[in-house]
């Protein structure tokens, strides 16, 4: 058998003309620096060269500045979730789908199952660390055979999970503020802030703003931001629970009321559907799982960093959960009037009958209010990032411009522009509908249960052969993880399309179905127009050598960290 020869162009299947036009990132081993395969020769920054070595072995050049350290990726992951404000907003759903129950044992529940997501997520990472996170991994693991259909689908709905988690995220900062505006109401249910869908939109649309100003002004600020946003959120959460538990205005509820009341009566649902149901709450909070892979080109040693992120932040993540909402449940006023909410907000109001103040209520709403922001911009990162990542291999229409990084500030700006043009467009929904918050938040946690479930699916289907030469193997174990984190996907896709309460009315449907059609509609259109004459995959096939480097650079990389 020939020896492979590593070719000026690894796409031999692709034309040259689409290849010149697009300015695929591949490069050869002549060009810029030669790959270092030795841990010896990686010189005085010997980490960042190792980790471009490793992304250019899988044919990208090194584009973006590697910036994060281990902490902070894993802060960056922690914001991204924004325990306990990702909670707050949607306390909602399990109010009304069983009450305490689903509130407390949801959210372990689901906590103990994205964990398995997260590992199996982080075994995939370990030996494909790129930006282009599970789009590309579903690339590499698939056959021949089906790979590019399967990663088309991966990719598209990576991204349409990116840009709808980051809309719901600054959507339902909007409406919790409206919520905490109206704290000083002089009597219940008559607010001082109509929160008029005008009103509302402008609002989300100063956030929107802000997020992207601060996301695309300020990036090689944004590791700071996550440490202090980590901090913050920890000291918030002291004063809440000690605050709640210690004056708890109006009593407290006894420990069998909070681990084992289950009252499914306000949604109209059958008993166990009715918990389903309102498990979007978790699963909205716990959805960022796999944004943080969009992020590997920033951080000096993906193959090990962002792996040890993921999973680190779930249980830290499942500690805060459980701080946050156990004193909530215990000073929870009526759960059938905080289901009766029109605002869908009921955080503020079990933080203000525990309180007895609107002022000292304020003055607890505030970190979470402050960290609402902070989720907004990490979102605004990372979808950035991975419609980058997504473009630069022509898979989106218009990808010339996509794919562009701004050389001063160091960001796909124009991906991130467009992301917001999208966002805010999509937000106009709620002009129709009140329940358009239903619509953003299940279809993000759709699309990105979806993209995680194709490359797990894959390497569980395919043996687990090739995450074996991974740092972050974890043998037998990995099976249970996969298999988990699968059976998981198949019963969150449907169970996020539907409403949370029955009867439905229109202005109360849960359009997340439609929406998720739209994305699938415009996706499966490109593909036939464009995608299944051009579409190539990422740049690099089956091209022998470049995997061999790639398989040879992540065992030089862990042999430095482990």
């Amino acid at each position: 058998m020939a020896t492979p020869v590593l070719c000026h162009d690894v796409h031999d299947a692709q034309s040259d003309a689409f290849a010149a036009e697009n300015d695929l990132h591949r490069r050869s081993v002549a060009k810029d620096r030669k790959i270092s395969l030795g841990a010896n020769s990686l010189g005085e920054d010997g980490g960042r060269n190792s980790a471009d070595d490793l992304l250019e072995a899988m044919g990208y050049k090194a584009e973006l500045l590697r910036s994060r350290s281990t902490l902070q990726v894993a802060f960056m992951s922690f914001v991204l979730a924004s325990i306990p404000y990702g909670l707050a907003t949607t306390l909602y759903y399990p109010l009304v789908g069983g009450g305490p129950v689903d509130i407390i044992w949801g959210w372990v529940t689901v906590s103990l199952i994205i964990l398995c997501v997260a590992a199996s997520l982080g075994e995939i990472t370990s030996v494909y660390p790129t930006s282009g996170g599970v789009y590309y991994q579903t690339f590499m693991l698939a056959a021949p055979s089906y790979r590019l259909i399967m990663s088309w689908i991966c990719g598209w709905a990576f991204v349409v999970g990116n840009i709808t988690i980051t809309l719901a995220v600054n959507f339902g900062t909007t409406l919790f503020f409206a919520a905490c505006i109206n704290v000083f109401e002089t009597e219940p249910e008559v607010g001082i802030f109509e929160a008029k869908p005008y009103q509302i939109y402008l609002i989300f649309l100063a956030i929107t703003l802000l997020c992207n100003a601060v996301s695309a002004l300020g990036n090689k600020w944004l590791p700071y931001l996550d440490t202090f946003a980590v901090f913050w959120t920890f000291a918030g959460l002291i004063c809440i629970v000690v605050c709640v538990l210690a004056i708890a205005k109006n009593g407290r509820h006894d420990a069998a009321y909070v681990f084992g009341e289950f009252d499914p009566s306000n949604s109209g649902w059958v008993p166990g559907w009715s918990f389903c149901v309102g498990l979007l709450h978790a699963a909205y909070a716990t959805s960022s799982t796999g944004m943080i892979i969009s992020m590997c080109e920033e951080v000096q040693q993906p193959a090990t960093q962002v792996p040890k992120a993921m999973v680190a932040t779930i249980v830290l993540n499942t500690i805060a959960g459980l701080i946050f909402l156990i004193p909530l449940v215990f000073v929870m006023p009526n759960q059938a009037d905080l289901a009766a909410l029109v605002s869908a907000q009921p955080t503020p109001v079990i933080i203000k009958s525990a309180i007895g103040s609107s002022g000292g209520t304020i003055a607890l709403l505030l970190p979470l209010l402050v960290l609402a922001l902070f989720c907004g911009i990490g979102c605004t990162t990372a979808s950035s990032r991975c419609t980058w990542a997504f473009a630069r291999d022509g898979a989106i229409p218009g990808s010339k411009w996509w794919k562009q990084i701004n050389p001063k500030l160091d960001v796909p700006l124009n991906a991130m522009m467009m992301i917001m043009v999208v966002e805010l467009v999509l937000g106009l929904i709620y002009f129709g509908s009140s329940a358009a918050f239903n619509a953003f938040s299940g279809v993000g946690v759709i699309c990105l249960t979806l993209s995680y479930a194709c490359p797990i699916l894959i390497n569980l289907i395919t043996g687990r052969k090739q995450v074996a030469a991974g740092n972050f193997f974890l043998g037998k174990l990995g099976y249970f993880c996969n298999i988990v984190a699968v059976s998981w996907s198949a019963l969150a896709l449907p169970l996020f399309c539907m409403p949370t309460a029955i009867p439905v009315v229109p202005e109360y449907m849960n359009y997340a179905s439609v929406v998720f059609f739209a994305f699938f509609v415009v996706a499966t259109a490109w593909y036939f127009v464009w995608g299944k004459k051009n579409y190539q995959g990422p740049p690099t096939h089956e091209d022998a050598v470049l995997e061999a480097r790639r398989a040879s650079v992540i065992s030089q990389e862990g042999k430095r960290h482990y």
